[in-house]
């Protein structure tokens, strides 16, 4: 079964609440939270996550440390498949498996990272809550500084498996 629009409506409530979210990332990701992302945006379709540049992001170089753009740009990617698996039955596990990356500009500011492909998440789930089978999904989120400047782009690789009881 697909996301059911009651589940997904019910993680982004959970997400979109300042408070509840940000005791998440304090217990489950503590560096996310140092690191000050925001999760801007979340759809069926897509998610949107900001991290600004700030002393604890920051390089020798001045700009926005890469670790700290792969984290938001992970998240932008995850908070897609944490939403489409939420309260799912059966439940689904989800690992990353690869990633690459390409660097186009310094980051410097406050970066937003953007992924479209909830769709793609959500029809790899269907299929190994169909199949039991394990799947990939390669997600990818492109960061912009606030000029609208392409300052990186990832991409992640998913993988998806229905757990058995």
């Amino acid at each position: 079964m697909a996301t059911t629009d009651s589940s997904a409506a019910a993680f982004r409530k959970l997400v979109k609440s300042p408070l509840q979210f940000r005791l998440f990332m304090l217990a489950k990701l503590p560096m996310a939270y140092l690191a000050g992302l925001r999760i801007i945006a979340v759809s069926v379709d897509g998610a949107a996550v900001t991290i600004p540049y700030k002393y604890i992001n920051k390089n020798p170089f001045n700009s926005i440390y890469f670790a700290c753009l792969s984290m938001a740009a992970e998240l932008s990617t995850g908070v897609l498949c944490m939403m489409h698996v939420y309260k799912s039955t059966p439940a689904v596990s989800m690992l990353v498996t690869h990633m690459e990356a390409d660097f186009t500009k310094k980051a410097v500011g406050l970066i937003t990272f953007t992924c479209s492909d909830g769709q793609q998440i959500n029809e790899a789930i269907k299929h190994t809550k169909a199949t039991g089978e394990g799947v990939t999904v390669v997600a990818t989120s492109t960061g912009v500084d606030e000029a609208g400047d392409k300052v990186a782009e990832f991409r992640f690789t998913w993988s998806l498996k229905a757990k058995t009881n």
